[in-house]
């Protein structure tokens, strides 16, 4: 238990996004981010965060606020004090989790000896950390980062874009380890034909009947508008002549006011 975590929040809620939407969901939002992506909706977790916000009642919003780093003790007290087996899921997740990779396999661990179910949200790039906590997670959801629209933290204005498609492929080998996973691709419009294709060769090659998830931008940040329906269904048929099982699923929680 002498574990420390950074942390912006626990609070519970339904999952938004994904193949899982609507299931009743607590969420761990991690700290730090080594992405910048021009849609990020939370670029206060891009980096730690110097207090969490704890929700001290089931859907109340709100809460009360600690110093990080909080101890695995306290994440997991204030877990349970949200009714835990109330959720279908607990969703670790960002930020960036597995830039705290030991302290993400010690929630897990904790969480599932509980009973809980742990799904991690992840961009999909940091394979070496995944591979020793993969076991001790039940559903891995990674993006897939477009680089027309995201590039690492580091990078200057100046600098080319540097596509994931290649990290991405190595952790996706690693992630069907788990139970469960599946991907999911932000699209916008400036998302282009050459690098959905490669995304599509890049997934195939591992598993073509992985689920793919295609979930049009909510415009936020430097992204000021939403993708038109008729792009929306022509890159999901595009991606359907290839893959088995496509799905166009917007930020559903954007759309019901969830948090």
């Amino acid at each position: 238990m002498a574990e420390s975590l950074n942390l912006v929040e626990i609070f519970s809620s339904v999952q938004g996004e994904g193949v899982h939407v609507g299931e009743s969901t607590l969420f761990v939002r991690f700290g730090g981010c080594d992405l910048r992506c021009r849609w990020c909706d939370s670029p206060a977790t891009w980096r730690p965060a110097k207090r969490c916000r704890i929700e001290i009642e089931r859907g109340a919003g709100g809460g009360r606020e600690v110093p990080n780093p909080v101890s695995l003790t306290d994440a997991l007290a204030a877990v349970d004090a949200l009714d835990l087996f109330a959720h279908r899921w607990v969703s670790l997740t960002g930020g960036e989790p597995l830039l705290q990779a030991s302290a993400v396999g010690a929630l897990a661990r904790a969480l599932r000896a509980r009973g809980a179910r742990i799904y991690l949200e992840t961009h999909g790039l940091a394979r070496d950390a995944l591979l020793p906590l993969v076991d001790a997670v039940d559903l891995v959801s990674m993006d897939w980062k477009l680089a027309t629209d995201v590039k690492r933290a580091e990078a200057t204005r100046a600098e080319a874009a540097a596509d994931f498609h290649e990290a991405h492929t190595a952790f996706l080998r690693v992630a069907r380890a788990a139970p469960e996973v599946f991907v999911k691709v932000v699209v916008t419009p400036s998302t282009r034909d050459e690098e959905i294709d490669r995304m599509i060769a890049c997934i195939a090659a591992v598993d073509p009947t992985t689920p793919l998830v295609v979930q049009p931008v909510t415009p936020f940040g430097a992204v000021r508008e939403g993708l038109a329906p008729e792009r929306q269904l022509a890159l999901a048929a595009r991606i359907s002549r290839s893959l088995a099982d496509v799905r166009l699923i917007p930020q559903t929680h954007k759309l019901s006011g969830a948090p």
